[in-house]
């Protein structure tokens, strides 16, 4: 006899399938978002003041979700539900990015500069980037621009991690070992997530990324120092400038493209379009991109009005040089979040800290006096890490939804709690970085690309640096044609030059060698075109899961990295 009836008939109800999605705001869910929201901004202001990069913390979020989920005890039951355990990663991760990379490292710029005046306008111009940033992937995210089966390699780690501790068996061992290796290998300074990047996306993009990441480590002992000749600077101009025509191609609709369009957030109407499958799978067609990208221009313009006003550049800059800088603002803060957003979604890096720093020189070529130049800087910088943490969340939750069943409405309205969960934990973030920042910048914790911001500002650029970049951006602008959109090499080749992190190109290129070897392997002997593509389809299954517990396992070491931070 079951001593406990209820707690069995919650887990029995959590195991079931749900009728509607579980919503953001249900108590438990919210108290249990709440706590580890705040968890997570701490743990993103530590390690972005002491050791300058901001973990994903999404996995923490689903483990932890899970094992409360196993606690026998009435509602707490309910966190057995793989898509409120989503929900609880999706605002911890969420968290963590907005309070280290959105908030906290733009009012770092004025206050390096010795204006701490300033801090809480730019504050006021942080949130307003950050909203918006969110706001715009809410409405782009399974576009043909960033569509859902993108790689988005965190997110898989998170659905994956999340399936794993669901189902267990062969799945969960094969994801455990993974993140056992990932981790270990994290502890001896391997970066093992790319690693596993390297079995989860596109194989020409992560070729180019491999190719960047590579020729940046060793360029240095060929006496080319890269970076300090802003050559992956260049090139990420002219990729970026292809990346954004290619966008707004994308954007167009063709000629019967709008017929069974979408309903409210862009769901399709009839039973025929209704699975993962249909139509390509996209939930946003072209008109609602359009919309999307448009709105994000246009609030992303009011938001730098506000900044102007709040930060006195209204009184420093005459009515042309004023209107020049809002519209470059503007400009700057969604050209800034698509780079960061499709790099991220390919690769699962993004080159925050190097795109602020090409509108920082483009600042500087233009004369941009120095209080607004920073101002500009920071309002950048809070766009771009939030779109691509809430892309990773998207994806998980994309996965964890894909057996649903209508599935188009429990994905729309599954994406649209996930997006209520994220604006929680983008409101806890905001308030343990209005509380604590003082304590942590008068500590001298201040995040150490926000003092590069200045120290660039302060020296201005040596003569021919923009002459340089703009004959780079010649053959980043070819690379990214040559691989068009749904590739995007010449903008993971910038990448991966930017972010030059030591070994992460051997690892990329031999996850992709590796990769190719195994599919090979499986295929021997068969010499039937469907049992083909079904070996295929296997061995990309199997090395996504690998590849997914890389990256989990990096995840946790680079969490685990708060101890040698305190």
């Amino acid at each position: 006899m079951n001593p406990n009836p209820q707690a069995g008939a919650d887990v029995a109800a959590a195991d079931a399938p749900p009728r509607s999605h579980p919503r953001a705001f249900e108590p438990v869910t919210l108290v249990l978002t709440i706590v580890l929201s705040v968890l997570g901004a701490l743990i993103g202001i530590v390690l972005i003041t002491s050791l300058g990069v901001s973990p994903n913390t999404a996995v923490i979020g689903a483990l932890v979700a899970m094992l409360i989920g196993r606690i026998p005890v009435g509602v707490l039951t309910r966190m057995r539900s793989k898509h409120r355990q989503n929900l609880v990663q999706s605002a911890i991760s969420g968290s963590t990015f907005a309070a280290a990379n959105s908030l906290l490292t733009p009012i770092a710029v004025p206050f390096a500069l010795g204006r701490d005046d300033l801090v809480w306008p730019m504050l006021g111009g942080a949130v307003i980037g950050l909203a918006v940033d969110s706001w715009v992937l809410y409405r782009v995210f399974d576009s043909k621009l960033l569509p859902a089966t993108g790689s988005w390699p965190a997110g898989i780690a998170a659905a994956e991690t999340i399936k794993a501790g669901d189902t267990g068996g062969r799945k969960a061992a094969i994801l455990g070992a993974g993140a056992l290796i990932g981790f270990v290998g994290a502890l001896f300074k391997l970066p093992t997530s790319a690693a596993g990047v390297g079995f989860l996306g596109n194989i020409w993009a992560l070729a180019m990324f491999g190719v960047g990441l590579t020729v940046g480590q060793y360029a240095p002992e060929f006496g080319f120092d890269l970076g300090a000749r802003h050559v992956p600077h260049g090139l990420m101009i002219g990729a970026g400038l292809v990346a954004l025509t290619q966008a707004l191609l994308l954007m167009r609709t063709k000629k019967g493209g709008a017929k069974g369009a979408v309903n409210g957030a862009g769901a399709a109407e009839g039973p025929a379009a209704d699975g993962p499958d249909a139509d390509g799978g996209l939930t946003v067609q072209a008109p609602q991109l359009r919309r999307g990208l448009l709105e994000g221009m246009g609030l992303f313009v009011c938001g730098a009005i506000v900044v102007a006003i709040a930060g006195g550049v209204v009184g420093k800059l005459s009515l042309p040089a004023l209107v020049g800088w809002v519209l470059l603002a503007g400009v700057a803060a969604i050209v800034h979040q698509l780079i960061v957003g499709l790099a991220a979604m390919h690769s699962g890096w993004f080159p925050a800290f190097a795109v602020t720093l090409i509108f920082l020189i483009i600042g500087l070529v233009l004369h941009i006096p120095t209080v607004p130049l920073a101002l500009l800087v920071g309002y950048t910088a809070s766009t771009g890490p939030a779109f691509a943490d809430l892309g990773y969340d998207f994806k998980a939750g994309w996965l964890l939804r894909r057996d649903a069943a209508p599935w188009r409405p429990f994905e729309i309205e599954g994406r649209r709690q996930q997006y209520l969960a994220q604006l929680v934990g983008f409101g806890v973030a905001l308030v343990v970085v209005a509380v604590a920042w003082k304590t942590f910048f008068q500590d001298g914790k201040v995040p150490p690309v926000a003092e590069v911001y200045v120290t660039t500002i302060k020296t201005g650029l040596e003569p021919g640096t923009m002459t340089t970049m703009l004959l780079w951006a010649i053959p980043g602008a070819l690379v990214q044609l040559l691989g068009g959109p749904s590739r995007q090499m010449g903008v993971l080749l910038a990448t991966g030059l930017l972010v030059a992190t030591p070994q992460a190109g051997w690892m990329v290129l031999g996850a992709l060698v590796v990769r190719q070897l195994y599919t090979l392997w499986r295929r021997r002997g068969i010499t039937d075109a469907e049992a083909r593509k079904e070996s295929d389809e296997q061995a990309e299954n199997d090395l996504s899961l690998v590849g997914a517990g890389l990256v989990a396992g990096s995840s946790l070491n680079d969490v685990g990295q708060l101890t040698k931070a305190l």
